[in-house]
């Protein structure tokens, strides 16, 4: 091999090592059917309405969650949603014409996934706004999935964690 086809080879070898060893974040993942653990988990107020259970479903590029929780009547009600990890926003009707606006971002150590929505609530014509944030983290070797869930609206600051197992 002549001088000028190893240097070649070596400016060619060499990013392809470096960037082997600089990947992304491996990201915590979700995906599974998770039960609600009401013992460990601190709902507030609002706890006959949280999610009984959290069926996901995690792809590279976004995540589907369906939720199912009893509604106001009491009926079990599931609202599915696909965010991308882009920071797009993606638009669900939530029951009537209620709707919640949402978007998922990863944090930089790729173990917390954060949802930041805007629910409009419609009660007989009389809308509210809830803005918040889910941060989704896992615990226990990936066998529970934590959700701290911090609300505003016209009903105040509500702080809520719901711990779901597998």
């Amino acid at each position: 091999m002549n001088t000028f086809s190893k240097k070649l080879l070596g400016i060619l070898i060499a990013p392809a090592l470096f960037l082997s060893f600089t990947t992304l974040p491996d990201h915590a993942n979700f995906s599974g059917d998770w039960k609600l653990n009401e013992g460990k988990s601190d709902l507030g107020q609002f706890g006959p309405y949280a999610p009984r259970s959290i069926k996901v479903n995690q792809t590279a590029d976004s995540i589907t969650i369906s939720k199912t929780a009893a509604s106001m009547s009491g009926e079990d009600v599931t609202i599915s949603e696909t965010l991308s990890y882009d920071g797009k926003e993606t638009k669900t009707t939530v029951f009537g014409t209620s709707t919640r606006t949402a978007s998922a971002k990863w944090s930089d150590d790729g173990q917390t996934l954060t949802i930041s929505y805007d629910l409009m609530l419609d009660f007989n014509g009389q809308t509210t706004e809830i803005k918040g944030n889910e941060a989704w983290t896992l615990g226990d070797g990936g066998k529970t999935l934590v959700s701290q869930n911090n609300s505003s609206s016209s009903f105040g600051d509500i702080q809520a964690k719901g711990v779901y197992e597998k």
